[in-house]
């Protein structure tokens, strides 16, 4: 039981990868007070005996040993979980939460408060104090968070207090600070080395290249063979930070430079020995060359080096440094490379070629050099001549070439959530899946079948969990539900079968026991190394809460590809090939590219409908998609529109100019986001889309339509049973209005249509329209409409008036001129010929209607067409009998029609008579006045007819 206790905890050793990603920058804490880090709690209970504790027997395992880089993980997850955005950091609190004695759950949160950028309040002399106590995993955690800190800025105090860790290579820089590598162990070495890459990251500073590229091949410290491949790793990277994306341009002997790294990595095409050459027999000693014999051991020099090359011309497109990092073409060559440096190779050059990786098959494919697949295909049919020696060398190039093809989608389109590189990442992992153990039948025979009958399945496994948490990196931030349900399943499996390694049953299991088949001592090496993939993909998934994502930048992609780095540690305190800390610094990658939407009348978050517009790449053109808030947004460097859409909130749009730069940070002045919130305003009237989700429920539109009587029902009905109480619930027009609008105009108005003297009115179509009209102005939220609907209303209704009754309610004849000028304003704007920042002012059937009606008025009467006749013939105005009525109406006419002067008029039909060729002189007429309504050109033809 006790055995089974001490795999489960091994287990739980593993999850704070994944939980400082998912709670990254969640938390903000009072600087008053210290900060509490959650124990890792190791005990188990057993249910069945009354939830007894039980604690790990240490004469199984060292404890000791099992919680020391797990406490400092963590530590790291508890620290991440800061959020960035508080107040200033204090040196005060950082040193008030350092205990008396240092531990590893302090040299966590370090490492975290660094990657956060906060140790920049340290002093120096706070700085050598926490490196004289001389304690390993507070130094490296230290080490780190500052380069961190201070990343990019070649700070010389920070550059001096990690040359001091880095041996006997920079004591011609800072002699007097150095002292010998045998007096450091080789993981302070190791954090040393990346912490100078991060510091010195893009200077292409000379001297310290130099002295990286040394260290590349210098043997550790103390002969210490199992731990030379780590230093050799972190060099390579720190050199490749140094002259990140620089290429041809960081050293102006940069032949030679390259030259040397390939000499590491193997090359084969080049002579070795005048390569090697250009490296004196002193330089070897003093650096202690990695060498058997004559020639360099690339075993361990190999991977280090690949790294620098892939991170120096990263996006360089140099096809003269991808020819030299070839992928072995012939079946020597297969023998000559190891398979896990063809995967390093495959991702450098992708790296390098950055603009030619596609999410495809057919690239993915073209990754594989043609031997090797026809010798895959060709495995297990019929006519298969390839012994199993070969094959087994055929197969391991194959699935680490896939792996490092779907390593490169991951980096490329990392956090982009591109749709085809997910469906390719998931369909590779459903792939690797079923060789191990089939799960989800196919029937299509796209891939080759039967790897699992050629390697060991423990190399499958790897492969899969690196495919998996490179699809992880893509979608990070997303939550993808297809993705976390895969997840969630390599969690369940467990090993029944007896040949799964702990990681895999751990790594991915759901909390069974592990069988006693796994206790074999080879398959015991990688057991926490799959544990820590799925959690750290989950993470990743989740990134920040949903709330962060990852860049593209050469800076993330570097800090991703440290993080993903494809040699997986087999135990707890594993750091012999990649130092643990290092799986951390996916932090400088992320980005708060997280957008919430908040109701600037209420404060609260609100779902919206966005237009997110991105310029054309090129893998696409300029394209627009929608996204409800909250999302995230893409890179700042494609970015280029985001438009608010939607019925229920007002339009907002913010342009943007794409810019290859890192998102914006928080209190920059130029931050179009005020700490990730976008502030819109809700139009009157609409509701939320929580309260209302399909915009049938919303409390306006029901009672509006039974207030306003917008269906069936009439006004004065609708009145009727408001002031009696009898409509379901008893809704009055103020109340209602009131409800949504704070405009002392309206809710007057809506006083003046609940007052008693308003039903005893007899005019039943205007005590509609007044209601009509105050749901346009509120359901706008635009209250100085009211007085626009009712003077247009006022103007013709008094027209219609004078007409029918004779009382003259205009004696100003201009008054029609106002408002057929107000009309054409109106009509233009809603045609757009003028441009207004909220559209047309009231709605077209009103305006249609309107026009309408006066010609109607004007047309109906006989008198004034008789009027009109005289004018046209003697040019006289109207006398005698109402002289004054009839003179405004004619002159409403006249204005109303643009009818000229009748001199003009009848000098036209003299010249247009000659040449009549029918009766008609209605098309000459027309020509001759355009802008004459239709109907008053056939008036001017009867009159002369």
């Amino acid at each position: 039981m006790k055995a089974q206790l001490w795999h489960l905890a091994q287990r739980t050793t593993s999850l704070p990868l994944g939980r400082g990603a998912f709670t990254l920058a969640t938390i903000y804490t009072l600087l008053t007070e210290a900060f509490t880090v959650p124990k890792l709690v190791l005990a188990g209970r057993l249910p069945a005996q009354q939830n007894a504790t039980v604690n790990l027997d240490p004469n199984i395992r060292n404890i000791k040993e099992l919680r020391s880089w797990p406490e400092f993980h963590n530590a790291v997850a508890a620290g991440l979980r800061l959020a960035p955005l508080q107040g200033r950091m204090s040196r005060t609190w950082v040193l008030y939460n350092r205990p008396e004695e240092p531990n590893s759950v302090h040299a966590g949160l370090l490492l975290a408060l660094g990657l956060h950028g906060f140790l920049r309040v340290l002093a120096v002399t706070d700085i050598y104090q926490y490196f004289s106590q001389e304690h390993e995993s507070t130094t490296v955690g230290l080490m780190l968070g500052l380069a961190a800190s201070y990343g990019g800025t070649m700070h010389p105090a920070i550059s001096k207090s990690k040359s001091e860790h880095v041996g006997q290579a920079l004591s011609s820089e800072f002699p007097d600070l150095c002292a010998s590598s045998d007096l450091f162990a080789e993981q302070i070495q190791s954090a040393a080395l990346m912490s100078l890459g991060i510091l010195y990251e893009g200077s292409a500073h000379p001297q310290t290249m130099q002295v990286l590229l040394g260290e590349i091949g210098r043997r550790s410290g103390g002969d210490n063979v199992l731990e030379r491949e780590g230093h050799a790793v972190s060099a390579g990277f720190a050199l490749g930070l140094v002259a990140l994306g620089r290429g041809e341009d960081a050293l102006g002997f940069i032949d030679t430079f390259v030259n040397r790294l390939f000499l590491y990595i193997g090359d084969k095409v080049h002579n070795e020995r005048s390569h090697f050459s250009t490296v004196s027999m002193d330089e070897c000693r003093s650096s202690a060359q990695m060498m058997d014999g004559t020639t360099v051991n690339i075993d361990v020099t190999a991977p280090g080096a690949i790294i620098a090359v892939a991170l120096m011309f990263m996006k360089t497109e140099s096809e003269a440094i991808v020819s030299r990092l070839s992928i072995p073409n012939t079946f020597f060559d297969l023998q000559y490379v190891r398979p896990d440096f063809i995967m390093l190779r495959v991702i450098a050059r992708n790296l390098i070629m950055w603009s030619r990786v596609h999410p495809s098959k057919d690239w993915v494919w073209s990754q594989i050099p043609e031997i090797v697949r026809c010798a895959v295909e060709g495995i297990g049919g019929d006519d298969n001549e390839i012994d199993d020696m070969d094959a087994e060398a055929f197969i391991q190039a194959y699935v680490n070439i896939i792996a490092g093809a779907c390593i490169s989608l991951g980096l490329v389109f990392a956090g982009t959530r591109n749709e085809n590189a997910q469906e390719l990442l998931y369909e590779f992992a459903i792939y690797f899946l079923n060789e191990i153990k089939p799960v989800s039948p196919t029937s299509e025979k796209v891939f080759p079948r039967g790897l699992s009958h050629h390697i060991d399945r423990g190399t499958l496994e790897t492969c899969l969990h690196l495919i998996v948490l490179s699809l992880s990196v893509v979608m990070a931030g997303s939550g993808h539900l297809q993705t976390f349900r895969f997840l969630r399943f390599l969690r369940s499996r467990n090993c029944a079968d007896g040949q799964s390694s702990y990681g895999i049953q751990m790594a991915v299991a759901g909390g069974g026991l592990v069988s006693s088949a796994c206790e074999d001592k080879g398959i015991l090496k990688i057991q926490i190394a799959f544990v820590m993939i799925v959690s750290l993909a989950t993470g990743f998934l989740f990134l920040g809460g949903g709330m962060r994502t990852f860049s593209t930048t050469n800076h993330s992609i570097a800090a991703l590809l440290i993080t993903l780095y494809p040699r997986l540690p087999t135990g707890p305190n594993d750091n012999r090939c990649h130092l643990q800390a290092f799986r951390h610094l996916y932090v400088l990658a992320t980005e708060a590219r997280w957008i919430q939407t908040v109701d600037v009348d209420t404060g609260l978050p609100v779902y919206a409908p966005l237009e997110v517009t991105v310029r054309e790449t090129e893998h696409y053109a300029e394209s627009s998609f929608c996204e409800v808030t909250p999302c995230l947004l893409p890179e700042r460097s494609i970015l280029k529109r985001i438009r608010v859409c939607g019925p229920r909130y007002w339009p907002q749009v913010i342009e943007f100019t794409p810019e290859d730069k890192p998102w914006w940070n928080f209190g920059d002045k130029n931050n179009p986001f005020n700490s990730g919130i976008l502030f819109i305003k809700r139009k009157v009237g609409a509701c939320s889309y929580v309260d209302d989700p399909i915009g049938c429920q919303s409390l306006l539109s029901r009672a509006m339509h039974k207030v306003f009587g917008l269906t069936s029902l009439k006004a004065s009905d609708t009145i009727t049973d408001i002031r009696s109480g009898s409509g379901s619930g008893s809704i009055t027009v103020d109340q209602l209005v009131g409800t949504f609008s704070s405009d002392p105009s309206l809710i007057a108005f809506a006083q003046l249509c609940c007052d008693p003297s308003w039903y005893n009115r007899s005019d039943v179509d205007f005590k509609e329209f007044c209601l009509q009209v105050l749901f346009e102005c509120v359901s706008k939220d635009r209250p100085a409409l009211l007085q626009v609907y009712l003077s247009l209303y006022a103007t013709v209704e008094s027209m219609a008036e004078q007409v029918t009754n004779g009382a003259i309610v205009f004696g100003d004849s201009l008054s029609i001129s106002g408002f057929k000028l107000a009309l054409i304003y109106i009509e233009a704007l809603m045609t757009g010929k003028l441009s207004a920042p909220k559209g047309g002012i009231v709605q077209p059937t009103f305006v249609g209607s309107l026009r309408k009606q006066v010609e109607e008025i004007l047309n109906c009467s006989q008198g004034l067409k008789d009027d009109f006749h005289n004018y046209l013939k003697l040019g006289k105005w109207p006398d005698g009998e109402a002289q004054d009525k009839r003179s405004i109406l004619l002159s409403w006419f006249l204005q109303w029609f643009d009818v000229p002067a009748s001199s003009v008029i009848r000098t036209a039909v003299e010249r247009v008579k000659p040449k009549l060729m029918s009766s008609s002189a209605v098309p000459l007429l027309r020509l001759f006045f355009p802008r004459i309504h239709i109907h008053v050109i056939s008036e001017i033809d009867r009159c002369f007819s």
